[in-house]
């Protein structure tokens, strides 16, 4: 199966019965998240890369909002990235990715959504013209990262070992050196944030993420193709 992404007008690129497959976009973080759960759970399957600036009707026909991940396997299909991982830990077991105590698994889903406000101002930074308002966007961007700072107790955001919030907070963690390169503005010093510059070291060495991650200067090649517009670079590196 090749990696470059397939495009409107492509065959269908045949599925085998009962074979997982995982319809994605190499650089799209919410795909990375399932990527990492896929990789973290051992789990078997095949990626379809798809181009989303020109999407195969027979993609369109498994998600019409055209978005990425799309699970498929056999007659069922699932989409949306939580929704996605969820329903891969449903049927294929947690390994500890789920807390077991309520109120850790409480706190998790809060970290969750304050990693909503970090994703809101990432793009906002990215959308930002003026020194000024990239200012202001990043100083927004760093509340949200401290209370991510100030929670982290343990090796990682949910304790001692690797968790789901761990995996869902990544992919915008791992592109933040291209963000801040791209902006040209300091968001996430190791002063400011000792602790999350810690726990990013750490999640280098996790094998799931050294399975699904892009270079500083892949990503930053792909958001320069993004914003120079027309189509991007999906098949950058291919």
């Amino acid at each position: 199966m090749t990696e470059k992404a397939f495009a409107a007008g492509s065959e269908f690129p045949e599925l085998a019965a009962d074979k997982l497959r995982l319809y994605s976009m190499r650089f799209c973080p919410y795909a990375q998240r399932t990527r990492l759960v896929l990789d973290f759970l051992n789990i078997p399957h095949e990626v379809v890369n798809v181009n989303l600036k020109s999407k195969p009707d027979w993609f369109l026909a498994r998600n019409p909002f055209g978005l990425v991940p799309v699970l498929e396997q056999n007659d069922k299909v699932v989409y949306e990235s939580a929704v996605c991982d969820e329903y891969l830990i449903d049927v294929h077991g947690s390994k500890g990715l789920i807390p077991s105590d309520p109120y850790v698994k409480a706190r998790a889903k809060i970290l969750m959504e304050t990693n909503s406000k970090v994703t809101d101002k990432f793009y906002g930074l990215l959308r930002a013209k003026t020194d000024e308002d990239k200012q202001k966007v990043v100083e927004e961007l760093q509340k949200a990262l401290n209370f991510l700072e100030t929670s982290l107790t343990g090796k990682y955001l949910g304790g001692d070992q690797a968790s789901l919030l761990d995996l869902h907070v990544w992919p915008w963690m791992e592109r933040m050196p291209m963000l801040e390169e791209l902006a040209e503005i300091s968001v996430m010093s190791a002063e400011k944030f000792p602790k999350l510059n810690a726990w990013m070291k750490t999640m280098h060495e996790l094998p799931a993420v050294q399975a699904t991650r892009f270079s500083d200067n892949m990503h930053l090649g792909f958001v320069r193709s993004f914003l120079a517009g027309g189509v991007p670079d999906y098949d950058l590196g291919l």
